[in-house]
């Protein structure tokens, strides 16, 4: 069965642009893990960043469904009719979303620390403690003290990661994720290039991810040999 992040020579590259307030990355997140878990070979995964809604204050004064209303110019009706859709389709894949609990924010401290995080071997032990503190236990995942907490709860030093935080050692890092979204064309999230030669965008079933995994395998196989 596939594995993830393990120490293999040549592993199958995944790498996910996301946003960890997309409520359809973290569904996405577990659909392409049960594909993962369906292929018979090995999966490296790196997250990149990518910032929905960059002009997001760190305390936005309101709900959720305030936001989305505002945001997207809908009715309150509609935002809720929205969230309660995405809430039940995470219960799918056995995910609690907690929208009264949620504190809107901006993000982009959040993909400072996965960087901070990836350059000391956590970054998806990271991911997905950021994506359960914000839609499931109601965490605040904007503020630089919450995120060190964060931090140390999947046994990254908390002083260090204050510290690349206030000194946003990994901004430029955020920043070439972002300049590499662009390249791309990607405009929204979760985003998928598998191999560096397939993009798969949204929240797609298991099986879309599994068949594109499968083909990148099938393609190095039959890949000619370079003679030494």
């Amino acid at each position: 069965m596939g594995r993830v992040d393990l120490s293999v020579s040549n592993p199958i590259d995944v790498q996910i642009w996301s946003d960890v307030q997309c409520p359809w990355c973290y569904i996405g997140k577990r659909k392409f893990a049960a594909a993962v878990e369906q292929f018979d070979g090995d999966v490296t995964v790196t997250y990149r960043s990518f910032e929905l809604a960059p002009d997001t204050p760190v305390d936005f004064e309101g709900s959720p469904v305030d936001y989305l209303s505002q945001r997207k110019g809908i009715s309150p009706e509609q935002a809720q009719m929205m969230v309660d859709r995405v809430s039940g389709i995470a219960e799918s894949v056995g995910l609690e979303y907690h929208y009264d609990r949620i504190h809107q924010t901006n993000t982009v401290l959040a993909h400072e620390l996965l960087h901070f995080a990836k350059a000391h071997g956590k970054q998806v032990e990271l991911k997905e403690r950021l994506l359960r503190a914000y839609f499931t236990e109601g965490r605040h995942i904007g503020r630089a003290d919450d995120l060190a907490e964060l931090a140390a709860e999947v046994g990254l030093d908390p002083s260090a990661a204050a510290t690349a935080l206030a000194e946003h050692t990994y901004l430029p890092d955020v920043k070439a994720d972002m300049a590499q979204a662009v390249a791309y064309g990607i405009q929204g999230v979760p985003f998928f290039v598998i191999d560096a030669k397939y993009g798969i965008s949204g929240a797609q079933e298991s099986a879309t991810f599994l068949a594109a995994l499968q083909q990148a395998a099938a393609e190095r196989e039959s890949a000619p040999v370079e003679a030494s």
